[in-house]
Protein backbone atom coordinates (compact mmCIF):
# COMPACT_ATOMS: atom_id res chain seq x y z
CA UNK A 1 0.00 0.00 0.00
CA UNK A 2 1.46 3.36 -1.02
CA UNK A 3 2.06 6.08 1.78
CA UNK A 4 -0.80 8.16 0.51
CA UNK A 5 -3.17 5.04 0.61
CA UNK A 6 -2.09 4.20 4.07
CA UNK A 7 -3.40 8.11 5.38
CA UNK A 8 -6.30 8.42 6.69
CA UNK A 9 -8.95 10.60 5.66
CA UNK A 10 -8.58 13.86 7.88
CA UNK A 11 -11.37 14.69 9.79
CA UNK A 12 -12.71 17.35 11.52
CA UNK A 13 -12.51 17.73 15.65
CA UNK A 14 -15.99 17.25 17.21
CA UNK A 15 -18.29 20.45 18.01
CA UNK A 16 -17.10 22.04 21.32
CA UNK A 17 -19.73 21.46 24.04
CA UNK A 18 -22.43 23.24 24.33
CA UNK A 19 -22.46 25.83 27.55
CA UNK A 20 -19.71 25.99 30.26
CA UNK A 21 -16.50 26.93 30.03
CA UNK A 22 -12.59 25.73 30.02
CA UNK A 23 -12.87 25.95 33.75
CA UNK A 24 -15.66 23.44 33.74
CA UNK A 25 -13.20 20.30 32.59
CA UNK A 26 -11.08 21.91 35.58
CA UNK A 27 -11.40 22.73 39.32
CA UNK A 28 -13.57 25.98 38.49
CA UNK A 29 -17.19 24.19 39.65
CA UNK A 30 -18.54 25.26 42.45
CA UNK A 31 -21.15 23.47 44.92
CA UNK A 32 -22.85 25.97 45.62
CA UNK A 33 -24.54 26.23 41.43
CA UNK A 34 -25.87 22.46 42.02
CA UNK A 35 -29.17 23.07 42.77
CA UNK A 36 -29.59 24.50 39.37
CA UNK A 37 -28.16 21.61 37.56
CA UNK A 38 -29.68 17.77 37.13
CA UNK A 39 -29.06 15.09 39.45
CA UNK A 40 -26.04 13.75 37.01
CA UNK A 41 -24.01 16.84 37.23
CA UNK A 42 -24.23 17.20 41.08
CA UNK A 43 -22.80 13.75 41.57
CA UNK A 44 -20.08 15.17 38.93
CA UNK A 45 -19.22 17.96 41.29
CA UNK A 46 -19.33 16.34 44.26
CA UNK A 47 -16.95 13.62 43.06
CA UNK A 48 -14.46 16.16 41.21
CA UNK A 49 -14.75 17.46 45.12
CA UNK A 50 -14.34 14.50 46.93
CA UNK A 51 -12.09 13.13 44.84
CA UNK A 52 -8.34 12.75 46.43
CA UNK A 53 -6.90 13.86 42.97
CA UNK A 54 -8.43 16.67 42.10
CA UNK A 55 -7.94 17.86 46.14
CA UNK A 56 -4.38 17.33 45.18
CA UNK A 57 -4.52 19.86 41.86
CA UNK A 58 -6.43 22.55 43.99
CA UNK A 59 -3.59 21.95 46.33
CA UNK A 60 -0.42 22.05 44.10
CA UNK A 61 -2.05 24.65 41.55
CA UNK A 62 -2.74 22.64 38.73
CA UNK A 63 -5.48 23.06 36.54
CA UNK A 64 -6.86 19.83 36.53
CA UNK A 65 -6.54 16.57 37.76
CA UNK A 66 -5.47 15.84 34.75
CA UNK A 67 -1.85 17.09 35.53
CA UNK A 68 -1.27 13.43 37.61
CA UNK A 69 -2.06 11.16 34.28
CA UNK A 70 0.30 12.94 32.54
CA UNK A 71 3.30 12.92 35.24
CA UNK A 72 3.01 9.17 35.67
CA UNK A 73 3.14 8.57 32.29
CA UNK A 74 6.35 10.72 32.31
CA UNK A 75 8.03 9.48 35.61
CA UNK A 76 7.62 6.00 33.50
CA UNK A 77 8.68 7.12 30.05
CA UNK A 78 10.43 9.89 30.53
CA UNK A 79 9.06 11.75 27.56
CA UNK A 80 9.50 15.36 28.76
CA UNK A 81 12.94 16.31 28.40
CA UNK A 82 14.72 19.73 29.14
CA UNK A 83 14.69 21.84 25.94
CA UNK A 84 11.99 19.65 24.47
CA UNK A 85 8.68 21.24 22.11
CA UNK A 86 5.54 20.32 22.98
CA UNK A 87 1.64 20.37 21.04
CA UNK A 88 -0.91 19.57 23.23
CA UNK A 89 -4.13 18.91 21.31
CA UNK A 90 -7.25 19.42 23.11
CA UNK A 91 -5.15 21.40 25.70
CA UNK A 92 -8.44 23.34 28.05
CA UNK A 93 -7.83 24.19 30.68
CA UNK A 94 -4.70 23.28 30.46
CA UNK A 95 -3.08 20.93 33.25
CA UNK A 96 -0.87 18.91 30.86
CA UNK A 97 0.24 22.08 29.01
CA UNK A 98 1.50 23.17 33.12
CA UNK A 99 3.03 19.64 33.16
CA UNK A 100 4.77 20.24 29.96
CA UNK A 101 6.35 23.23 31.35
CA UNK A 102 7.48 22.34 34.77
CA UNK A 103 8.98 19.39 32.91
CA UNK A 104 11.43 21.65 31.17
CA UNK A 105 9.72 21.64 28.09
CA UNK A 106 11.43 25.00 26.60
CA UNK A 107 7.81 25.89 23.85
CA UNK A 108 4.67 24.73 24.69
CA UNK A 109 1.87 25.05 22.20
CA UNK A 110 -1.95 24.32 23.18
CA UNK A 111 -4.94 24.20 21.11
CA UNK A 112 -8.32 23.89 22.04
CA UNK A 113 -12.27 24.49 20.33
CA UNK A 114 -12.48 26.08 24.08
CA UNK A 115 -10.85 28.93 25.61
CA UNK A 116 -7.84 28.51 27.82
CA UNK A 117 -6.99 31.01 30.45
CA UNK A 118 -3.35 32.24 29.49
CA UNK A 119 -0.23 30.27 30.99
CA UNK A 120 3.21 32.02 31.56
CA UNK A 121 5.42 30.28 28.85
CA UNK A 122 2.70 28.58 26.60
CA UNK A 123 1.17 29.61 23.29
CA UNK A 124 -2.04 28.77 23.62
CA UNK A 125 -4.78 28.71 20.53
CA UNK A 126 -8.36 28.55 20.69
CA UNK A 127 -9.15 26.90 17.28
CA UNK A 128 -10.23 23.47 15.34
CA UNK A 129 -6.65 22.56 14.73
CA UNK A 130 -8.03 20.27 11.77
CA UNK A 131 -9.00 23.86 10.00
CA UNK A 132 -6.74 24.55 7.10
CA UNK A 133 -4.01 26.61 8.18
CA UNK A 134 -3.87 26.04 12.42
CA UNK A 135 -1.61 23.34 11.98
CA UNK A 136 1.36 25.73 9.94
CA UNK A 137 -0.17 28.33 12.81
CA UNK A 138 0.96 25.41 16.03
CA UNK A 139 4.02 24.77 14.16
CA UNK A 140 5.10 28.54 13.41
CA UNK A 141 4.49 29.67 17.20
CA UNK A 142 6.37 26.45 18.24
CA UNK A 143 9.50 27.03 16.81
CA UNK A 144 10.47 23.95 15.13
CA UNK A 145 8.88 20.15 14.92
CA UNK A 146 7.89 18.82 18.26
CA UNK A 147 9.63 16.32 20.64
CA UNK A 148 6.24 14.75 21.75
CA UNK A 149 2.89 15.36 21.00
CA UNK A 150 -0.20 14.90 23.24
CA UNK A 151 -3.86 14.28 22.98
CA UNK A 152 -6.40 14.55 26.06
CA UNK A 153 -9.05 15.02 23.29
CA UNK A 154 -12.48 13.82 24.35
CA UNK A 155 -16.24 14.40 22.25
CA UNK A 156 -19.44 15.03 23.10
CA UNK A 157 -21.43 11.26 23.44
CA UNK A 158 -24.78 11.29 22.32
CA UNK A 159 -25.16 7.40 24.24
CA UNK A 160 -25.33 5.47 21.64
CA UNK A 161 -22.52 2.96 21.70
CA UNK A 162 -21.20 2.33 18.15
CA UNK A 163 -21.52 5.74 17.48
CA UNK A 164 -19.74 7.15 20.45
CA UNK A 165 -17.24 4.80 19.76
CA UNK A 166 -16.57 5.77 16.20
CA UNK A 167 -15.67 9.29 17.40
CA UNK A 168 -13.17 8.11 19.90
CA UNK A 169 -11.52 6.23 17.02
CA UNK A 170 -11.89 9.13 15.06
CA UNK A 171 -10.41 11.50 17.63
CA UNK A 172 -7.09 9.13 18.16
CA UNK A 173 -6.98 8.87 14.08
CA UNK A 174 -6.76 12.30 13.55
CA UNK A 175 -4.12 13.10 16.51
CA UNK A 176 -1.75 10.45 15.52
CA UNK A 177 -1.70 11.37 11.86
CA UNK A 178 -0.82 14.78 13.37
CA UNK A 179 1.97 13.35 15.07
CA UNK A 180 3.04 11.38 12.58
CA UNK A 181 3.38 14.51 10.07
CA UNK A 182 5.30 16.47 12.54
CA UNK A 183 7.21 15.18 14.85
CA UNK A 184 10.58 14.65 14.84
CA UNK A 185 12.76 11.64 14.64
CA UNK A 186 12.98 9.91 18.10
CA UNK A 187 9.99 12.06 19.11
CA UNK A 188 6.98 10.70 21.35
CA UNK A 189 3.12 10.87 21.22
CA UNK A 190 0.58 10.16 23.75
CA UNK A 191 -3.51 9.88 22.77
CA UNK A 192 -6.19 9.13 25.53
CA UNK A 193 -8.08 6.06 24.08
CA UNK A 194 -10.81 3.45 26.38
CA UNK A 195 -10.68 -0.08 27.19
CA UNK A 196 -12.72 -2.21 24.85
CA UNK A 197 -12.15 0.27 21.89
CA UNK A 198 -11.02 -0.99 18.95
CA UNK A 199 -8.21 0.89 17.39
CA UNK A 200 -6.33 -2.23 15.62
CA UNK A 201 -5.78 0.20 12.82
CA UNK A 202 -4.07 3.33 14.34
CA UNK A 203 -2.08 0.28 16.48
CA UNK A 204 -1.05 -0.80 12.99
CA UNK A 205 -0.08 1.87 11.51
CA UNK A 206 1.55 3.59 15.23
CA UNK A 207 4.30 0.32 15.32
CA UNK A 208 4.96 1.12 11.57
CA UNK A 209 6.10 4.29 12.84
CA UNK A 210 7.16 3.86 15.72
CA UNK A 211 9.90 1.69 18.23
CA UNK A 212 7.15 1.27 20.64
CA UNK A 213 3.83 1.32 21.33
CA UNK A 214 2.27 0.41 24.41
CA UNK A 215 -1.42 1.01 26.69
CA UNK A 216 -1.28 2.67 29.97
CA UNK A 217 -3.41 3.38 32.85
CA UNK A 218 -2.79 5.49 34.72
CA UNK A 219 -3.17 5.14 39.04
CA UNK A 220 -4.85 8.99 39.04
CA UNK A 221 -7.52 7.73 36.14
CA UNK A 222 -11.04 6.71 38.10
CA UNK A 223 -10.90 3.04 38.55
CA UNK A 224 -14.61 3.08 37.35
CA UNK A 225 -13.60 4.35 34.74
CA UNK A 226 -12.49 2.71 30.97
CA UNK A 227 -10.14 5.79 30.42
CA UNK A 228 -6.06 4.37 29.39
CA UNK A 229 -3.57 5.94 27.34
CA UNK A 230 -1.73 4.93 24.60
CA UNK A 231 2.04 5.82 24.36
CA UNK A 232 4.10 5.73 21.08
CA UNK A 233 7.56 6.46 21.55
CA UNK A 234 10.83 6.81 19.57
CA UNK A 235 9.33 8.18 15.98
CA UNK A 236 11.24 6.28 13.34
Amino acid sequence: MSDEEAKPERRRMVRPPSGGTAAGRGMGTKMKTADTKSMSSQQWIKRQLSDKWSERARAEGWRSRAAFKLLEIDDRFHLIRAGSRVIDLGAAPGGWVQVALKRGAKAVVGVDLLPIEPIPGAELVQADFTHPGVDRQMMDLLGGPPDLVLSDMAHNTVGHRQTDHLKIIALIEIAADFAIRTLKPGGHFVSKNFQGGDAGGVLTRLRAEFETVKYVKPESSRKDSAEVFLVAMNRR
